[in-house]
Protein backbone atom coordinates (compact mmCIF):
# COMPACT_ATOMS: atom_id res chain seq x y z
CA UNK A 1 0.00 0.00 0.00
CA UNK A 2 1.11 3.63 -0.60
CA UNK A 3 2.21 5.44 1.95
CA UNK A 4 1.12 8.77 -0.13
CA UNK A 5 -2.19 8.90 -2.48
CA UNK A 6 -2.13 11.81 -5.26
CA UNK A 7 -5.83 12.52 -6.17
CA UNK A 8 -6.66 13.65 -9.30
CA UNK A 9 -10.11 14.74 -9.80
CA UNK A 10 -10.52 15.75 -13.42
CA UNK A 11 -13.16 17.72 -15.39
CA UNK A 12 -13.94 14.62 -17.32
CA UNK A 13 -12.17 11.45 -18.33
CA UNK A 14 -10.65 12.01 -21.08
CA UNK A 15 -8.40 15.10 -19.18
CA UNK A 16 -5.40 13.60 -17.48
CA UNK A 17 -3.83 16.09 -14.42
CA UNK A 18 0.05 17.28 -15.55
CA UNK A 19 -0.63 18.63 -12.02
CA UNK A 20 -0.48 15.81 -10.04
CA UNK A 21 1.71 13.92 -12.43
CA UNK A 22 4.69 16.76 -11.80
CA UNK A 23 4.29 15.95 -8.17
CA UNK A 24 5.05 12.36 -8.29
CA UNK A 25 8.06 12.86 -10.85
CA UNK A 26 9.67 14.98 -8.54
CA UNK A 27 9.24 12.79 -5.16
CA UNK A 28 13.29 11.39 -5.32
CA UNK A 29 13.20 8.69 -3.14
CA UNK A 30 9.31 8.71 -2.30
CA UNK A 31 8.11 7.96 -5.68
CA UNK A 32 8.50 4.30 -4.95
CA UNK A 33 5.97 5.12 -2.14
CA UNK A 34 3.86 7.25 -4.12
CA UNK A 35 0.27 6.22 -6.13
CA UNK A 36 -1.47 8.59 -8.02
CA UNK A 37 -5.42 7.86 -8.66
CA UNK A 38 -7.21 10.02 -11.20
CA UNK A 39 -11.14 10.22 -11.00
CA UNK A 40 -13.70 12.44 -12.96
CA UNK A 41 -16.40 15.29 -11.49
CA UNK A 42 -19.33 12.61 -12.12
CA UNK A 43 -18.14 10.45 -9.80
CA UNK A 44 -20.09 10.32 -6.44
CA UNK A 45 -17.86 11.84 -3.32
CA UNK A 46 -18.60 8.48 -1.53
CA UNK A 47 -17.04 6.38 -4.47
CA UNK A 48 -14.32 8.21 -4.61
CA UNK A 49 -13.55 8.28 -0.71
CA UNK A 50 -14.05 4.21 -0.74
CA UNK A 51 -11.50 4.12 -3.40
CA UNK A 52 -9.21 6.26 -1.40
CA UNK A 53 -9.50 4.65 1.77
CA UNK A 54 -8.48 1.08 -0.21
CA UNK A 55 -5.32 2.27 -0.57
CA UNK A 56 -4.79 3.07 3.56
CA UNK A 57 -2.05 6.15 2.62
CA UNK A 58 -0.64 8.22 5.57
CA UNK A 59 -0.52 11.16 3.46
CA UNK A 60 -3.11 12.22 0.97
CA UNK A 61 -2.72 15.15 -1.61
CA UNK A 62 -5.32 16.89 -3.49
CA UNK A 63 -4.80 19.49 -6.75
CA UNK A 64 -7.96 22.13 -6.08
CA UNK A 65 -9.37 23.70 -9.03
CA UNK A 66 -12.42 25.76 -9.79
CA UNK A 67 -14.20 22.62 -11.44
CA UNK A 68 -13.66 20.11 -8.77
CA UNK A 69 -13.38 22.25 -5.57
CA UNK A 70 -17.02 20.81 -4.39
CA UNK A 71 -16.43 16.96 -4.96
CA UNK A 72 -13.12 17.51 -3.14
CA UNK A 73 -14.65 19.16 -0.64
CA UNK A 74 -16.85 16.27 0.07
CA UNK A 75 -14.60 13.80 -0.04
CA UNK A 76 -12.16 15.03 2.43
CA UNK A 77 -15.25 15.93 4.78
CA UNK A 78 -16.03 11.80 4.45
CA UNK A 79 -12.07 10.95 4.41
CA UNK A 80 -11.35 12.91 7.65
CA UNK A 81 -14.57 11.44 9.21
CA UNK A 82 -13.73 7.65 8.71
CA UNK A 83 -9.46 8.46 8.75
CA UNK A 84 -8.86 10.99 10.89
CA UNK A 85 -5.35 10.26 11.62
CA UNK A 86 -4.68 10.86 7.36
CA UNK A 87 -2.85 14.10 6.39
CA UNK A 88 -4.28 15.72 4.54
CA UNK A 89 -2.19 18.31 1.84
CA UNK A 90 -4.06 20.57 -0.69
CA UNK A 91 -2.88 22.46 -3.49
CA UNK A 92 -3.80 24.34 -6.40
CA UNK A 93 -4.72 27.61 -7.74
CA UNK A 94 -8.33 27.02 -5.59
CA UNK A 95 -6.39 27.33 -1.82
CA UNK A 96 -3.01 29.21 -3.11
CA UNK A 97 -4.26 32.54 -2.03
CA UNK A 98 -3.94 32.99 1.77
CA UNK A 99 -6.32 35.39 1.91
CA UNK A 100 -8.82 33.85 0.10
CA UNK A 101 -9.40 30.22 1.33
CA UNK A 102 -12.01 28.07 0.35
CA UNK A 103 -14.53 26.09 2.80
CA UNK A 104 -12.40 23.29 1.75
CA UNK A 105 -9.15 24.80 3.40
CA UNK A 106 -10.21 24.28 6.73
CA UNK A 107 -9.97 20.37 6.55
CA UNK A 108 -6.27 20.58 5.53
CA UNK A 109 -3.56 19.73 7.71
CA UNK A 110 -1.07 21.99 5.35
CA UNK A 111 -1.62 24.01 2.05
CA UNK A 112 0.61 24.41 -0.11
CA UNK A 113 0.81 27.68 -2.22
CA UNK A 114 1.90 28.10 -6.09
CA UNK A 115 4.09 25.65 -7.83
CA UNK A 116 5.17 22.87 -5.52
CA UNK A 117 7.34 20.39 -7.18
CA UNK A 118 10.34 21.25 -4.45
CA UNK A 119 7.82 21.92 -1.22
CA UNK A 120 5.68 18.50 -1.82
CA UNK A 121 8.21 16.28 -1.37
CA UNK A 122 9.78 18.43 1.96
CA UNK A 123 6.79 18.04 3.64
CA UNK A 124 6.42 14.58 2.69
CA UNK A 125 9.54 13.39 4.49
CA UNK A 126 8.82 15.81 7.11
CA UNK A 127 5.37 13.95 8.08
CA UNK A 128 6.69 10.69 7.78
CA UNK A 129 9.57 10.92 9.76
CA UNK A 130 7.19 12.16 12.33
CA UNK A 131 8.15 15.46 12.48
CA UNK A 132 5.41 18.17 11.88
CA UNK A 133 6.07 21.11 9.41
CA UNK A 134 6.12 24.71 11.45
CA UNK A 135 3.20 26.25 9.46
CA UNK A 136 -0.19 25.15 7.75
CA UNK A 137 0.23 27.33 4.83
CA UNK A 138 3.37 27.05 3.40
CA UNK A 139 4.96 28.81 0.48
CA UNK A 140 8.17 27.99 -1.87
CA UNK A 141 10.13 29.74 -4.30
CA UNK A 142 9.47 28.35 -8.25
CA UNK A 143 11.30 25.71 -9.19
CA UNK A 144 14.04 26.40 -11.38
CA UNK A 145 12.54 24.52 -14.39
CA UNK A 146 15.12 23.43 -15.80
CA UNK A 147 15.99 21.14 -12.66
CA UNK A 148 12.94 19.36 -12.94
CA UNK A 149 12.26 15.92 -13.69
CA UNK A 150 9.68 15.88 -16.25
CA UNK A 151 6.20 13.78 -15.63
CA UNK A 152 5.79 12.38 -19.36
CA UNK A 153 6.60 8.72 -18.68
CA UNK A 154 4.07 8.61 -15.86
CA UNK A 155 1.17 8.74 -19.01
CA UNK A 156 0.16 5.20 -19.00
CA UNK A 157 -0.58 2.91 -21.99
CA UNK A 158 -4.19 3.24 -20.77
CA UNK A 159 -3.84 7.50 -20.37
CA UNK A 160 -2.20 7.13 -24.37
CA UNK A 161 -5.02 4.92 -25.80
CA UNK A 162 -7.89 7.05 -24.09
CA UNK A 163 -6.77 10.70 -22.66
CA UNK A 164 -5.61 13.70 -23.89
CA UNK A 165 -1.89 14.20 -22.64
CA UNK A 166 -0.44 17.38 -21.55
CA UNK A 167 2.19 19.22 -22.07
CA UNK A 168 3.78 21.85 -20.76
CA UNK A 169 6.94 23.71 -22.32
CA UNK A 170 6.40 27.13 -20.34
CA UNK A 171 4.97 28.80 -17.30
CA UNK A 172 4.13 32.10 -17.10
CA UNK A 173 2.50 34.57 -19.58
CA UNK A 174 4.46 38.29 -20.14
CA UNK A 175 0.74 39.43 -20.35
CA UNK A 176 -1.12 41.21 -17.38
CA UNK A 177 -5.23 40.18 -18.19
CA UNK A 178 -6.54 40.45 -15.30
CA UNK A 179 -8.85 37.57 -15.49
CA UNK A 180 -6.89 35.14 -15.56
CA UNK A 181 -4.58 34.06 -12.89
CA UNK A 182 -1.27 33.78 -15.09
CA UNK A 183 -1.05 37.61 -14.85
CA UNK A 184 0.77 37.23 -11.93
CA UNK A 185 3.58 35.64 -13.30
CA UNK A 186 5.01 37.86 -16.25
CA UNK A 187 8.55 35.86 -16.41
CA UNK A 188 7.94 33.51 -18.75
CA UNK A 189 10.16 30.44 -18.00
CA UNK A 190 10.90 27.41 -20.30
CA UNK A 191 11.46 23.50 -19.63
CA UNK A 192 15.03 22.06 -21.06
CA UNK A 193 14.01 21.51 -24.63
CA UNK A 194 16.21 18.39 -25.00
CA UNK A 195 13.93 16.85 -22.10
CA UNK A 196 11.10 17.89 -23.90
CA UNK A 197 11.81 16.65 -26.89
CA UNK A 198 13.33 13.46 -25.99
CA UNK A 199 10.04 12.79 -23.56
CA UNK A 200 7.78 13.53 -26.77
CA UNK A 201 9.73 11.23 -28.74
CA UNK A 202 8.75 8.40 -26.28
CA UNK A 203 5.19 9.59 -26.05
CA UNK A 204 5.39 9.44 -30.07
CA UNK A 205 7.13 5.87 -30.29
CA UNK A 206 4.39 4.77 -27.24
CA UNK A 207 1.82 5.75 -29.83
CA UNK A 208 0.52 9.09 -28.62
CA UNK A 209 -1.40 11.13 -31.12
CA UNK A 210 -3.41 13.54 -29.03
CA UNK A 211 -1.25 16.69 -26.92
CA UNK A 212 -2.82 19.87 -25.82
CA UNK A 213 0.03 22.26 -24.38
CA UNK A 214 -0.78 24.43 -21.46
CA UNK A 215 1.58 27.17 -22.24
CA UNK A 216 -0.12 30.35 -22.12
CA UNK A 217 1.56 32.00 -24.94
CA UNK A 218 3.06 29.39 -27.26
CA UNK A 219 4.06 31.70 -29.83
CA UNK A 220 5.79 34.35 -27.66
CA UNK A 221 8.75 32.85 -28.91
CA UNK A 222 9.00 32.71 -32.45
CA UNK A 223 12.17 30.13 -32.47
CA UNK A 224 10.98 27.90 -30.05
CA UNK A 225 7.50 27.47 -31.45
CA UNK A 226 9.30 27.03 -34.70
CA UNK A 227 11.45 24.08 -33.17
CA UNK A 228 8.38 22.41 -31.73
CA UNK A 229 6.01 22.44 -34.72
CA UNK A 230 8.64 21.51 -37.03
CA UNK A 231 9.63 18.62 -34.21
CA UNK A 232 6.05 17.33 -35.36
CA UNK A 233 6.06 17.73 -39.08
CA UNK A 234 9.17 15.92 -39.19
CA UNK A 235 7.18 12.70 -37.04
CA UNK A 236 3.47 13.42 -38.90
CA UNK A 237 1.36 10.07 -38.55
CA UNK A 238 -2.27 9.91 -39.18
CA UNK A 239 -4.56 11.51 -36.17
CA UNK A 240 -1.62 13.45 -34.75
CA UNK A 241 -3.15 16.70 -32.80
CA UNK A 242 -1.69 19.13 -31.28
CA UNK A 243 -3.72 22.01 -29.13
CA UNK A 244 -1.90 25.19 -28.88
CA UNK A 245 -2.83 28.40 -26.84
CA UNK A 246 -1.38 31.73 -28.79
CA UNK A 247 -1.72 35.70 -28.86
CA UNK A 248 -3.51 36.72 -32.41
CA UNK A 249 -0.99 39.54 -33.14
CA UNK A 250 2.10 37.76 -33.40
CA UNK A 251 2.13 35.46 -36.48
CA UNK A 252 5.62 35.56 -38.04
CA UNK A 253 6.10 34.32 -41.74
CA UNK A 254 8.48 31.34 -39.84
CA UNK A 255 5.36 30.21 -38.28
CA UNK A 256 2.78 31.01 -41.14
CA UNK A 257 5.36 28.60 -43.57
CA UNK A 258 5.28 25.40 -40.58
CA UNK A 259 1.68 25.79 -40.38
CA UNK A 260 0.23 25.15 -43.76
CA UNK A 261 2.53 22.29 -43.95
CA UNK A 262 -0.24 20.39 -41.02
CA UNK A 263 -2.98 18.39 -42.39
CA UNK A 264 -6.46 19.79 -42.14
CA UNK A 265 -7.16 19.58 -38.46
CA UNK A 266 -3.95 18.51 -36.91
CA UNK A 267 -3.31 21.79 -35.44
CA UNK A 268 -5.78 23.77 -33.18
CA UNK A 269 -5.15 27.00 -32.13
CA UNK A 270 -7.07 28.47 -29.22
CA UNK A 271 -6.80 32.28 -29.92
CA UNK A 272 -7.83 34.22 -26.06
CA UNK A 273 -10.12 37.54 -28.08
CA UNK A 274 -11.79 38.20 -25.18
CA UNK A 275 -13.29 41.36 -26.35
CA UNK A 276 -13.43 43.78 -28.95
CA UNK A 277 -13.96 46.78 -27.26
CA UNK A 278 -10.49 49.10 -27.01
CA UNK A 279 -11.96 50.10 -23.66
CA UNK A 280 -12.86 47.13 -22.09
CA UNK A 281 -9.65 45.62 -22.95
CA UNK A 282 -7.59 48.61 -21.77
CA UNK A 283 -9.03 48.57 -18.49
CA UNK A 284 -8.98 44.59 -17.61
CA UNK A 285 -4.94 45.28 -18.72
CA UNK A 286 -5.44 43.18 -21.80
CA UNK A 287 -2.49 44.66 -23.92
CA UNK A 288 -0.20 42.91 -26.39
CA UNK A 289 2.03 45.34 -28.04
CA UNK A 290 3.42 48.20 -27.33
CA UNK A 291 1.25 50.19 -25.13
CA UNK A 292 2.80 47.64 -22.51
CA UNK A 293 6.56 48.94 -22.96
CA UNK A 294 7.99 51.16 -20.27
CA UNK A 295 8.48 53.47 -22.34
CA UNK A 296 4.81 53.92 -23.37
CA UNK A 297 3.20 53.49 -19.69
CA UNK A 298 3.19 57.57 -19.96
CA UNK A 299 0.61 57.68 -22.93
CA UNK A 300 -2.58 59.42 -22.29
CA UNK A 301 -5.94 56.92 -23.13
CA UNK A 302 -6.51 58.04 -26.56
CA UNK A 303 -3.16 56.92 -27.96
CA UNK A 304 -3.47 53.59 -26.12
CA UNK A 305 -6.95 53.24 -27.21
CA UNK A 306 -5.31 53.63 -30.54
CA UNK A 307 -2.55 50.87 -30.21
CA UNK A 308 -5.43 48.20 -29.36
CA UNK A 309 -7.07 49.11 -32.60
CA UNK A 310 -3.88 48.12 -34.31
CA UNK A 311 -3.32 44.91 -32.34
CA UNK A 312 -7.19 44.05 -32.94
CA UNK A 313 -6.15 44.56 -36.66
CA UNK A 314 -3.26 42.30 -36.31
CA UNK A 315 -5.85 39.67 -34.61
CA UNK A 316 -8.20 39.96 -37.91
CA UNK A 317 -5.34 39.74 -40.45
CA UNK A 318 -3.80 36.99 -38.81
CA UNK A 319 -6.98 34.74 -38.34
CA UNK A 320 -8.53 35.36 -41.61
CA UNK A 321 -4.85 34.53 -42.67
CA UNK A 322 -4.63 30.96 -41.36
CA UNK A 323 -8.39 30.32 -41.90
CA UNK A 324 -7.78 31.23 -46.19
CA UNK A 325 -4.33 29.26 -45.89
CA UNK A 326 -4.34 26.58 -43.49
CA UNK A 327 -6.11 23.46 -42.46
CA UNK A 328 -5.54 25.00 -38.54
CA UNK A 329 -8.42 24.68 -36.34
CA UNK A 330 -9.46 28.13 -34.92
CA UNK A 331 -10.72 28.28 -31.43
CA UNK A 332 -11.75 31.74 -30.58
CA UNK A 333 -12.68 33.21 -26.85
CA UNK A 334 -14.80 35.45 -26.09
CA UNK A 335 -15.97 36.51 -22.42
CA UNK A 336 -19.34 37.87 -21.17
CA UNK A 337 -19.43 40.32 -17.83
CA UNK A 338 -16.24 41.79 -18.48
CA UNK A 339 -16.20 45.22 -16.51
CA UNK A 340 -17.96 48.09 -18.67
CA UNK A 341 -18.86 46.16 -21.34
CA UNK A 342 -23.08 45.72 -21.89
CA UNK A 343 -24.63 43.36 -24.34
CA UNK A 344 -24.22 45.80 -27.57
CA UNK A 345 -20.28 45.96 -27.12
CA UNK A 346 -20.79 42.08 -26.81
CA UNK A 347 -22.75 41.49 -29.48
CA UNK A 348 -20.99 43.94 -31.90
CA UNK A 349 -17.79 41.96 -30.63
CA UNK A 350 -19.47 38.23 -31.88
CA UNK A 351 -20.53 39.56 -34.77
CA UNK A 352 -16.81 40.96 -36.11
CA UNK A 353 -15.09 37.73 -34.79
CA UNK A 354 -17.63 35.80 -36.34
CA UNK A 355 -17.08 37.43 -39.60
CA UNK A 356 -13.31 36.77 -39.11
CA UNK A 357 -14.50 32.87 -39.68
CA UNK A 358 -13.19 31.12 -36.94
CA UNK A 359 -14.20 27.75 -36.84
CA UNK A 360 -15.37 27.87 -33.03
CA UNK A 361 -16.36 31.12 -30.73
CA UNK A 362 -16.20 30.23 -27.47
CA UNK A 363 -18.85 32.08 -25.54
CA UNK A 364 -17.29 32.26 -21.79
CA UNK A 365 -18.80 33.83 -18.70
CA UNK A 366 -16.42 35.69 -16.66
CA UNK A 367 -15.68 34.50 -13.36
CA UNK A 368 -13.41 35.50 -10.25
CA UNK A 369 -10.82 33.08 -10.01
CA UNK A 370 -9.24 33.60 -6.44
CA UNK A 371 -6.03 35.96 -6.66
CA UNK A 372 -6.95 37.02 -10.05
CA UNK A 373 -6.56 40.89 -10.40
CA UNK A 374 -10.20 41.74 -11.93
CA UNK A 375 -11.19 41.93 -8.01
CA UNK A 376 -10.04 45.58 -8.17
CA UNK A 377 -12.99 46.39 -10.78
CA UNK A 378 -16.13 44.76 -8.19
CA UNK A 379 -17.00 47.86 -6.68
CA UNK A 380 -16.49 50.60 -9.70
CA UNK A 381 -18.11 48.07 -12.06
CA UNK A 382 -20.53 47.28 -10.16
CA UNK A 383 -19.59 43.10 -10.07
CA UNK A 384 -21.91 40.75 -8.47
CA UNK A 385 -20.28 36.88 -8.59
CA UNK A 386 -21.58 33.78 -7.68
CA UNK A 387 -20.56 32.53 -4.23
CA UNK A 388 -20.67 29.26 -5.80
CA UNK A 389 -18.10 27.19 -8.24
CA UNK A 390 -17.29 28.83 -10.87
CA UNK A 391 -17.72 31.78 -9.79
CA UNK A 392 -19.50 32.79 -12.91
CA UNK A 393 -20.39 36.67 -12.92
CA UNK A 394 -23.83 37.25 -12.18
CA UNK A 395 -24.54 40.89 -12.85
CA UNK A 396 -22.18 44.11 -13.44
CA UNK A 397 -23.35 48.31 -14.01
CA UNK A 398 -23.47 47.12 -17.81
CA UNK A 399 -25.14 44.07 -17.54
CA UNK A 400 -28.40 42.34 -15.84
CA UNK A 401 -28.88 39.31 -14.21
CA UNK A 402 -31.61 38.57 -16.68
CA UNK A 403 -29.39 39.46 -19.89
CA UNK A 404 -26.55 37.39 -18.05
CA UNK A 405 -28.83 34.74 -18.07
CA UNK A 406 -29.36 35.02 -21.65
CA UNK A 407 -25.97 34.74 -22.81
CA UNK A 408 -25.45 31.69 -20.73
CA UNK A 409 -28.13 30.24 -22.51
CA UNK A 410 -27.05 31.82 -26.24
CA UNK A 411 -23.45 29.96 -25.17
CA UNK A 412 -25.21 26.94 -24.83
CA UNK A 413 -27.25 26.59 -27.82
CA UNK A 414 -24.11 27.67 -29.91
CA UNK A 415 -21.94 24.97 -28.32
CA UNK A 416 -24.20 22.40 -29.44
CA UNK A 417 -25.44 23.89 -32.52
CA UNK A 418 -22.29 25.90 -34.15
CA UNK A 419 -19.05 24.91 -32.38
CA UNK A 420 -20.01 21.47 -32.39
CA UNK A 421 -19.95 20.77 -36.45
CA UNK A 422 -22.93 19.21 -36.66
CA UNK A 423 -24.87 21.02 -38.32
CA UNK A 424 -22.25 22.90 -40.75
CA UNK A 425 -24.94 23.72 -43.29
CA UNK A 426 -27.79 25.10 -42.01
CA UNK A 427 -26.71 26.16 -38.63
CA UNK A 428 -25.75 29.99 -40.94
CA UNK A 429 -29.42 29.99 -41.69
CA UNK A 430 -30.42 31.37 -38.35
CA UNK A 431 -28.32 34.63 -39.02
CA UNK A 432 -27.89 34.76 -42.74
CA UNK A 433 -30.51 37.10 -43.41
CA UNK A 434 -30.43 39.22 -39.93
CA UNK A 435 -28.78 42.39 -39.80
CA UNK A 436 -26.97 41.24 -36.25
CA UNK A 437 -25.53 37.13 -36.61
CA UNK A 438 -25.89 37.30 -32.74
CA UNK A 439 -29.02 38.56 -32.46
CA UNK A 440 -30.69 36.16 -34.73
CA UNK A 441 -28.83 33.51 -32.74
CA UNK A 442 -30.02 34.98 -29.84
CA UNK A 443 -33.68 34.85 -31.31
CA UNK A 444 -32.93 30.92 -31.94
CA UNK A 445 -31.96 30.61 -28.81
CA UNK A 446 -34.48 32.08 -26.55
CA UNK A 447 -37.04 30.19 -29.03
CA UNK A 448 -35.26 27.13 -28.05
CA UNK A 449 -35.54 27.49 -24.47
CA UNK A 450 -38.87 28.26 -25.05
CA UNK A 451 -40.02 25.02 -26.35
CA UNK A 452 -37.26 22.86 -24.09
CA UNK A 453 -37.09 24.86 -21.06
CA UNK A 454 -33.75 23.46 -20.72
CA UNK A 455 -30.39 23.84 -22.10
CA UNK A 456 -28.86 20.37 -21.40
CA UNK A 457 -29.54 16.44 -21.93
CA UNK A 458 -31.16 17.34 -25.42
CA UNK A 459 -30.96 14.61 -27.67
CA UNK A 460 -29.61 15.34 -31.18
CA UNK A 461 -32.81 14.00 -33.08
CA UNK A 462 -34.77 16.61 -30.92
CA UNK A 463 -32.57 19.53 -31.29
CA UNK A 464 -32.38 18.53 -35.46
CA UNK A 465 -36.11 18.58 -35.28
CA UNK A 466 -36.55 21.96 -33.83
CA UNK A 467 -34.01 23.94 -35.42
CA UNK A 468 -35.68 22.62 -38.40
CA UNK A 469 -39.00 24.15 -36.99
CA UNK A 470 -36.99 27.55 -36.17
CA UNK A 471 -35.93 28.23 -39.54
CA UNK A 472 -39.23 27.27 -41.40
CA UNK A 473 -41.77 28.96 -39.10
CA UNK A 474 -39.66 32.04 -38.04
CA UNK A 475 -37.48 31.91 -40.77
CA UNK A 476 -39.58 31.34 -43.19
CA UNK A 477 -37.27 28.69 -45.32
CA UNK A 478 -38.67 26.32 -47.49
CA UNK A 479 -39.23 23.26 -45.46
CA UNK A 480 -38.45 20.53 -47.91
CA UNK A 481 -35.05 22.58 -48.61
CA UNK A 482 -33.91 23.25 -44.44
CA UNK A 483 -35.17 19.52 -44.13
CA UNK A 484 -32.65 18.07 -46.61
CA UNK A 485 -29.81 19.96 -45.33
CA UNK A 486 -30.33 18.96 -41.52
CA UNK A 487 -30.46 15.50 -42.88
CA UNK A 488 -27.61 15.93 -44.86
CA UNK A 489 -25.97 18.13 -41.86
CA UNK A 490 -26.35 14.91 -39.37
CA UNK A 491 -25.16 11.99 -41.84
CA UNK A 492 -22.01 14.04 -42.58
CA UNK A 493 -21.51 14.38 -38.82
CA UNK A 494 -22.44 11.08 -38.04
CA UNK A 495 -19.86 9.59 -40.96
CA UNK A 496 -17.33 11.73 -39.88
CA UNK A 497 -17.25 11.03 -36.18
CA UNK A 498 -17.28 7.36 -37.51
CA UNK A 499 -14.20 7.62 -39.89
CA UNK A 500 -12.70 9.87 -36.60
CA UNK A 501 -12.85 6.78 -34.77
CA UNK A 502 -11.72 4.34 -36.83
CA UNK A 503 -9.06 5.97 -37.48
CA UNK A 504 -8.39 6.66 -33.99
CA UNK A 505 -8.63 2.88 -33.78
CA UNK A 506 -6.49 2.14 -36.48
CA UNK A 507 -3.91 4.25 -35.01
CA UNK A 508 -3.76 2.58 -31.89
CA UNK A 509 -3.02 -0.46 -33.35
CA UNK A 510 0.11 0.99 -35.10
Amino acid sequence: MPDILLVAINAKYIHSSIGQRSLLANSGELKTRAKLVEFDIRRRASEVAEQILKYHPKILAFGVYIWNVELVTEVVQLVKRIRPEITLLLGGPEVSFHADHPTVSQFADYILCGESEISFPKICRQILSGSSPENKVIFEEKPLLDTLELPYDLYTDADILNRILYIESSRGCPFGCEFCLSSLDKRVRFFNRKKLFSALETLLNRGATQFKFTDRTFNINTPYACELLQFFLDRLRPGLFLHFEMVPHLLPEDLKKLLVQFPSGGVQLEIGIQTLNPEVSLRISRTHIAESSVQNQSQDKDSKIALKKKEILLAEKNIRWIRENTGVHVHADLIVGLPGEDVESFARGFDTLLSWNPQEIQVGILKRLRGAPIDRHTEEWGMVYSPLPPYDVLKTSHISYEEICDLKRLARFWDLIQNSGRFIQSSSLIWQSQASAFAGFMECSRWLFEKLNRQSEIALPRLARLLEEFLVTVRGLASETVHNLIESDLTHSSAKQKTSTHTSRQNRRI
